[in-house]
């Protein structure tokens, strides 16, 4: 494996566990901060705003800056939003550095995929992307788990601190393992934007959006929801948490190799798969044994399409891969925002924590009509290549595999 895979797994890592921490620990938060839980939930929903402005701005303010530099620059801007943080004294500000930080967060994985790709032979660009992915997951099985537990133990605000730490650490992986990448002389923004005039571009986008909103309209409220819903015990939930994440794990690993040979197949299994299981969710997290098992489904199917949807991307939009890619890192925390908020519109309307799954069922589902729409109208666009004779030729053109 190469170092500069490692070293954009750690710092994915550190960014997965800072994301993700905070959805164990909103009772604390606002037991603390004097709010209510659906008013904490907002800390996850303008994190994920702050990714989706900031993944497209900063990857056009550093069009021409070396790879390397702006790696290592986004994590010192993630360790600063953190302390602020972990400083906090009112929620208002605990907001300002969840924002602060998460402007980093899209366009450290935007410009990583393509860094990832670049070091790696050709069709093996999705497996790499998913191996940089793999610090996100693995976040989600140690990171999480761990800040929470630590959370709980000794204050929200320690967990902050060691993401500060991770932020740290990540920053001298990507001085020490990264190679140098000079900047793309030839590097145009009106060619990285020409690329987003191709409506399948924008399907692929909104797939992206909807299928992790459904996702978020349930995770987000996973800590109260199995405390008062499934009836677990607060301490309990780290160890769910770890279920969940090494669902991400499996589902990351299975998706990378699936979409090295068919990436939109895989989406469209899967977002059928996440339909499904946030559906028959709503009832299983009323058993103990069956959310614990969910919980692991859910974390596979979810982070299962995060290489086929990141390839897609960048296969629709050729020229313009780091904007691209950084653009559908937006589309996931869009989802993120979407997810929690609608959430939490539903809980604050009197429904029950479970029934959040039935909002998650209905984005997801969404999600899946427009990868049928994509995949359909993509299918229509080709058309047949003539070839000279004693050649073989196809039907339709063989798309290009990222």
């Amino acid at each position: 494996m190469p170092l500069a895979l490692l070293a954009l797994a750690i710092g994915a890592f550190a960014i997965g566990t800072n994301e993700f921490v905070i959805m164990g620990l909103l009772p604390e938060v606002a037991g603390d901060l004097s709010v209510s839980i659906p008013t904490a939930g907002l800390l996850i929903s303008g994190y994920a705003l702050g990714v989706a402005v900031g993944a497209p701005a900063l990857i056009a303010l550093t069009t021409r800056v070396s790879r390397k530099h702006v790696l290592t620059g986004l994590l010192v801007l993630f360790v600063v939003g953190n302390a602020l943080s972990a400083l906090a004294p009112n929620y208002g500000m605990l907001l300002t550095g969840r924002i602060v930080s998460s402007l980093c967060h899209g366009a450290f994985f935007g410009i990583g995929s393509v860094v990832a790709a670049s070091v790696v032979a050709p069709g093996k660009q999705a497996g790499a992307v998913a191996m940089m992915f793999s610090g996100l997951t693995i976040a989600n099985v140690v990171g999480v788990p761990a800040g929470t537990w630590l959370g709980q133990a000794m204050g929200w605000r320690s967990a902050f601190w060691a993401v500060t730490a991770l932020g740290v650490l990540g920053i001298l992986a990507v001085g020490a393992m990264i190679p140098r990448q000079p900047a793309d002389p030839e590097a145009s923004l009106r060619q990285e934007f020409a690329a987003f005039k191709r409506p399948q571009v924008w399907l692929a986008l909104a797939m992206t959006t909807l299928g992790f909103s459904g996702l978020f309209a349930s995770y987000s409220y996973v800590s109260p929801m199995m405390t008062e819903i499934t009836g677990f015990a607060s301490g309990s939930v780290m160890w769910l948490l770890v279920v969940f994440g090494c669902g991400f794990v499996v589902g990351n690993a299975l998706g990378g190799k699936a979409a090295n040979r068919a990436p939109m197949a895989t989406i469209l299994v899967l977002f059928t798969a996440l339909t499904v299981v946030l559906a028959t969710f709503t009832f299983t997290a009323e058993y103990k044994p069956l959310a614990a098992i969910w919980l692991f489904l859910l974390g596979a199917v979810i982070f299962g399409t995060v290489p086929p949807l990141q390839a897609r991307v960048m296969q629709e939009a050729p020229g313009a891969g780091t904007l691209a890619s950084a653009a559908n890192i937006a589309g996931f925390n869009l989802g993120n925002a979407i997810g929690a908020w609608a959430g939490g519109l539903a809980i604050s309307g009197g429904f029950a924590y479970n029934d959040t799954n039935w909002v998650g069922a209905l984005l997801s589902g969404s999600g899946l009509v427009l990868a049928v729409v994509a995949a359909l109208t993509s299918r229509r666009g080709k058309h047949p290549v003539a070839v000279p004779e004693g050649e073989s030729s196809t039907a339709d053109a063989a798309p290009a595999r990222v």
